[in-house]
């Protein structure tokens, strides 16, 4: 009986929990990054974040398969998603220093979305009419935190979702790679390129840190390599139409997160909206669940 229930919870459940507390991670590093934005560029955050990040990734990998490190299987596709990385945060840096942050977000969190259309081309998974529901729910529960102002949008919010297309692509490739590849090799490769990359603005952008700085940097460098190596290995245990629904749980860290640093209290609205995003991600698991079940059954 023990070995049955350790079975059913060792795949998609456990790669569940690994995407979400990802993404708890992932919307930790954004608030520090809105705290560092006051004083510094965009992209030496960026170069600052995937750098520091790489210097703990490096050590970690290099025990945990040695040499194999710097062999990575499939080099052509991992240097793929340090591009996507780069034009992600790139394009999203640019296009919402142009348009509401709100609005920024509801079109950001369009990727769930495009993660469904894209996985039967890049991955050969067919997503259900059940996800389809839960993806749109959640979408419903994003649009009701955020309340953005559609009819304020404008070109820039063209890169915004380019930065979406990113995401989506980035999360499905993370699947595909992380099935055969250790998720550390993967996210490692991932800071090397983005910040070898982002190297040619550094004398453009670069200011000294002061020691308070420094500290908030060696936090986000932390939260972000462990978000982007457990974001892998979720994304590795399970089909994205179980996965997508999920993907919108980063919003209400957000929120909570933004009412512990900077005193945001969500109302009532953004309260059903949370309620709407965590029932998304219930209903999909539990339709999951069921189909699981009666497939046993049989």
């Amino acid at each position: 009986m023990f070995n049955n229930l350790q079975s059913k919870i060792s795949g998609p459940i456990i790669g569940i929990i690994l995407l979400i507390i990802a993404l708890a991670f992932a919307a930790f590093s954004g608030a520090l990054m809105k705290v560092l934005s006051v004083s510094l560029s965009p992209f030496l955050i960026a170069w600052l974040r995937f750098t520091g990040s790489l210097i703990i990734l490096i050590p970690v990998t290099v025990i945990r398969v040695k040499s194999r490190a710097f062999r990575p299987k499939r080099p052509l596709l991992q240097v793929f998603r340090g591009i996507l990385l780069i034009i992600g945060n790139a394009s999203f840096v640019y296009g919402v220093k142009e348009i509401d942050y709100a609005n920024a977000i509801a079109i950001l969190y369009v990727y769930p979305f495009l993660m469904m259309m894209l996985a039967p081309a890049i991955l050969g998974e067919k997503g259900n009419i059940y996800a389809w529901i839960a993806v749109l729910g959640g979408f419903l529960g994003v649009l009701c935190v955020m309340r953005p102002d559609i009819g304020n949008l404008d070109y820039n919010a063209f890169f915004i979702l380019l930065s979406g297309l990113m995401v989506a692509t980035q999360m499905l490739i993370n699947r595909l790679l992380g099935g055969d590849i250790d998720p550390f090799v993967i996210s490692m490769w991932g800071s090397i390129i983005a910040s070898f990359a982002l190297l040619p603005l550094l004398p453009f952008v670069w200011v000294t840190l002061t020691p308070h700085q420094l500290g908030i940097v060696g936090l986000m460098a932390c939260i972000t390599a462990l978000s982007q190596t457990m974001m892998i290995a979720g994304m590795s245990r399970a089909p994205v139409s179980l996965m997508a629904p999920f993907a919108y749980t980063e919003i209400i860290f957000a929120v909570i997160i933004g009412f512990l640093i900077f005193g945001s209290l969500p109302d009532i609205t953004a309260a059903l909206g949370m309620i709407l995003i965590i029932g998304s991600g219930i209903f999909v698991e539990r339709i999951r669940s069921q189909q699981l079940s009666h497939k046993e059954n049989l």
